[in-house]
């Protein structure tokens, strides 16, 4: 039973890297799980279908923070963004790619709209990266550095979420620690991301990239062209639907009622017409709607892995061969398992509760700290989160940097986030279970 998850998350990376579809590639792991657990194809897709209730919410926030992020381009805030970073970062490369990692970071804990920004900032920047020779890769590894990093270090907004998610689990398996201890616990992993991205940006995609013409798309001359607008009373009242969207997500803790209180100000204030709802609500399904059927399809792949008892099978397997005495050593195996599963899945939120009750007897019994647990239990569910193509911090920079059909998914945003986040998360969030 423990080959199961290896050889299932083994089969959606192999598709995937061969550019299959990454919705196709999740449900053949996912069939390929439930025959490798003894059920029928029948079996198999009812619970794959069953756990997709489990995305649910996940899914319809992502959809309304589509709309949301759909109903403030349109009072044309975002083009007064574009046109600053236009005019002020054209020919700095380096400088850009900050700045993107920068602004994605900003939608973790101050304005939670997570990728639902992309779609909208990144493609009238498309030309202007063509025409500076920057490799699309370094962008991938920017953006996916911001949806990331500030949530797994900053207990606020995303990162409050996560981190909570993390004290429950512990205290549900009988391990006490503080979101204050957690988000601590969280910062020798989180530097790995930070040396990740600097080797992203000054080494490994340093140099100038010429993009191929007429690759498919949108063109990107066609998506460039950003008319010139003065801030008014309708950016001030996106700004006052923006903080009251933080806020009570901040309050409520549901993602999904702060994004429609955002949305619903943008309409009240006036901000966006009445008579252009419609026309919201369909362009953030379209720019969203792959995505949120993604992870659902991914919850449900994770439903089977749990209901068959292969993650536990194989955390078990794994920790039968450990001596209780070498934490390095179990540390090690519970990050390389913690990846594996997260892998497949690509939902740090979503595993943490599976991981907390598999891994806090193990390490409570190898006499690990709280915070140490902490760290092995975050940078596991955080290792899913890059690096994995059913990830949304892999699909929501694909879906803005390919828009002109030049970007590729697996070879240009989940290979380059995988090597450059995962393995330095993994070494740091290792050496993080064995100092705290």
């Amino acid at each position: 039973m423990e080959w199961v998850v290896i050889v299932s998350v083994l089969v959606m990376t192999i598709l995937s890297l061969l550019r299959v579809n990454v919705i196709i590639a999740i449900i053949a792991a996912s069939l390929t799980a439930g025959l490798m657990a003894g059920l029928s194809t029948v079996d198999s897709t009812e619970l794959l279908v069953n756990g997709m209730g489990g995305g649910a919410n996940t899914a319809l926030s992502y959809i309304l923070l589509g709309a949301f992020a759909v109903a403030i381009s349109y009072t044309g805030i975002t083009t007064i963004l574009v046109n600053f970073l236009i005019r002020v970062l054209t020919g700095k490369k380096t400088m850009m790619l900050l700045v993107i990692a920068g602004v994605a970071s900003l939608s973790q804990n101050l304005v939670p709209v997570h990728i639902a920004f992309i779609p909208i900032l990144i493609p009238p920047l498309l030309k202007l990266f063509d025409n500076m020779r920057m490799d699309r890769r370094a962008v991938a590894t920017a953006l996916t550095f911001g949806l990331k990093a500030p949530y797994i270090m900053i207990p606020a907004g995303f990162g409050l979420i996560f981190h909570e998610t993390i004290v429950t689990g512990m205290k549900e398996n009988g391990a006490n620690i503080t979101v204050s201890e957690s988000a601590l616990s969280m910062l020798i992993p989180g530097s790995g991301m930070i040396v990740g991205l600097l080797i992203a940006i000054f080494v490994s995609y340093r140099k100038d990239r010429d993009m191929p013409e007429g690759a498919g798309g949108i063109e990107a001359s066609a998506i460039i062209e950003q008319e010139a607008v003065s801030f008014n009373r309708k950016h001030v009242m996106t700004l006052i639907a923006i903080a009251a969207a933080l806020a009570v997500q901040l309050i409520t803790e549901s993602l999904v009622i702060g994004a429609l209180t955002g949305l619903v100000l943008m309409f009240l204030l006036l901000a966006v017409p009445f008579k252009n709802g419609d026309r919201v609500m369909s362009e953030g399904i379209a720019m969203m709607g792959t995505i949120a059927i993604v992870m659902l399809v991914a919850s449900g792949y994770g439903n089977i892995l749990t209901e068959t008892g292969a993650v536990q099978a194989l955390v078990e397997s794994s920790s039968g061969f450990l001596d209780s005495s070498n934490q390095a050593l179990i540390a090690f195996i519970l990050l390389l398992v913690g990846l594996l599963v997260t892998l497949g899945i690509g939902s740090s939120f979503g595993t943490i509760p599976i991981l907390a009750a598999l891994y806090v007897p193990i390490c409570m019994a190898a006499g690990f700290s709280p915070m140490a647990t902490a760290a092995l239990i975050g940078t596991a569910g955080a290792l899913g989160d890059a690096g994995s193509p059913a990830s949304d911090s892999t699909l929501g920079p694909t879906s803005g940097l390919n828009a002109d059909g030049k970007h590729n998914h697996i070879w240009d945003t989940v290979v380059p986030t995988f090597l450059h986040y995962n393995i330095p998360l993994f070494l740091f969030g290792w050496v993080a279970a064995i100092i705290l």
